[in-house]
């Protein structure tokens, strides 16, 4: 599925059906009707992801009242360890207004298909793993769209701002 951004056609974004933490279905449309932040990680991770998690908190504060109009989805590459009931525990420690998001293996690989998502499991030493993945902050629009990834070196006020221009 194609999609208009500014700079012209991007192929990120699409159909998925998905799970929050709170056991509500998720899917492509309910990024419709304000900017949304897609993010993809897992509850595991030790520093990109809660680093990210944390700046995005980060510019729901600089909004201010205006924060309420953006959404942001957390969607796990890791299914097989982030239940619905992790990813409640886990991003409890974040903005209240993050969406965590998981489903089957299939449901998070088609996901992962249509924002063009990289995950792999890398095996650790007894049994475990960690997993490498993308680590790119989809900011979409109002209409779903693919319009930018957000840089977290900039201030977040200068993110803020550049989110508030598609309320």
């Amino acid at each position: 599925m194609l999609f208009r951004s500014r700079q012209g056609t991007s192929a990120i974004g699409g159909t998925f059906l998905l799970t929050s933490q709170d056991g509500r279905t998720i899917t492509e449309k309910d990024l419709l009707g304000g900017p949304s932040i897609v993010f993809f990680g897992f509850t595991h991770c030790p520093d990109i992801c809660p680093t990210a998690l944390y700046d995005i908190g980060q510019i729901y504060s600089a909004l201010g009242a205006d924060g309420d109009k953006l959404k942001v989805f957390f969607l796990t590459v890791d299914p097989e360890r982030d239940t619905q009931e992790l990813l409640k525990t886990y991003l409890s420690s974040f903005d209240p207004r993050i969406t965590g998001l998981t489903g089957s293996v299939d449901a998070v690989a088609q996901a992962m298909k249509v924002y063009r998502a990289y995950a792999r499991k890398v095996p650790l030493e007894n049994g475990n793993y960690t997993m490498d993945h993308t680590s790119l902050v989809y900011l979409m629009n109002s209409d779903g769209l693919f319009v930018s990834s957000l840089h977290f070196d900039r201030p977040p006020a200068e993110l803020a701002k550049e989110i508030r221009s598609y309320f």
